[in-house]
């Protein structure tokens, strides 16, 4: 690590910085900082241009520089930060949970398709982890009863503050393993972000992965083994024709169209990221 470069503004501050940590991620550290240092102002990255000279308390640059080793040291953002943005929604984060990324906002998307927004529905996010999925769907299907479900009790009481933030009153938290929570009880869609990758995945060791929790991470040795589970008990859970949704590794579409197919589902079809890479596969439970 480089040693830290004196300064006294936040221009000269973030100058220094980007030698070490991305430009970016600097100024979230930053203002992070400044809201702990004085968190009755609002902070916001437009403070950082109208008043980037401004002289910084001594208070301010020892906590920015203890999150800037942190951050060098490999800890993600989002739980230095604590928070992530995610869909519309400003999410707490902890290392309990996946920090939210954008392309599982193509799943909320895919589901949005398929959820009606004039009729009362369920649904069901397995692997809810920070509340993301069950947050977003909630907040754009007012009339639908969303149950979030994880195994982890700490992931859970991540997800209800989340949802406690935002005045979500149409989302229920429950604790177990995939659809164990779920006995008997059918829904108009189920989505998840379960784990995909497999136990030896080299990126299991790099960048923020390696300070994510591993349970939500990694299934079996091909990655598959909750894609499995969800796919093999999810039609005894869906209502005639409701919507399974899964998100997958760019490189698992056609196994996990095949597990949809031999679960009995149909429109079985894998849509594609941004980067064009397979991303959701979803399928329709017969009518």
């Amino acid at each position: 690590m480089q040693d830290p470069m004196p300064a006294t503004d936040a221009n000269t501050l973030l100058r220094a910085a980007r030698a070490r940590i991305d430009a970016s991620e600097a100024e979230l550290l930053l203002l992070h900082a400044l809201r702990g240092h004085d968190g009755s102002r609002d902070y916001a990255r437009a403070w950082l241009y109208t008043h980037g000279d401004d002289p910084l308390d001594a208070a301010v640059l020892a906590a920015f520089e203890a999150l800037a080793r942190r951050r060098e040291a490999g800890e993600p953002v989002a739980y230095l930060t604590g928070r992530r943005g995610f869909w519309t929604l400003d999410l707490a984060t902890s290392p309990a949970a996946l920090i939210p990324r954008p392309e599982t906002e193509l799943l909320i998307e895919a589901a949005l398709a398929r959820i009606p927004d004039d009729r009362e529905v369920r649904v069901a996010d397995l692997g809810t982890g920070s509340g993301a999925i069950a947050l977003a769907l909630a907040i754009e299907r007012p009339r639908a009863r969303v149950i979030a479900v994880d195994v982890s009790q700490d992931a859970l009481a991540l997800a209800a503050a989340n949802a406690r933030g935002h005045a979500l009153g149409n989302v229920e938290f429950r604790r177990g393993s995939w659809f164990a929570p779920l006995s008997g009880e059918r829904f108009d869609a189920v989505v998840s972000n379960p784990p995909y990758l497999a136990e030896d995945d080299p990126h299991l060791q790099q960048g923020d992965l390696r300070y994510e929790p591993r349970i939500a991470l990694s299934s079996g040795s091909d990655g598959l083994d909750a894609i499995r589970a969800i796919a093999a008990d999810a039609p005894a859970h869906l209502t005639a024709g409701g919507w399974l949704l899964l998100e997958h590794g760019y490189g698992q579409g056609a196994a996990v169209r095949a597990l949809l197919q031999a679960a009995g589902f149909a429109q079985v079809a894998t849509e594609r990221d941004l980067e064009a890479r397979e991303r959701v596969t979803l399928g329709r439970a017969p009518d």
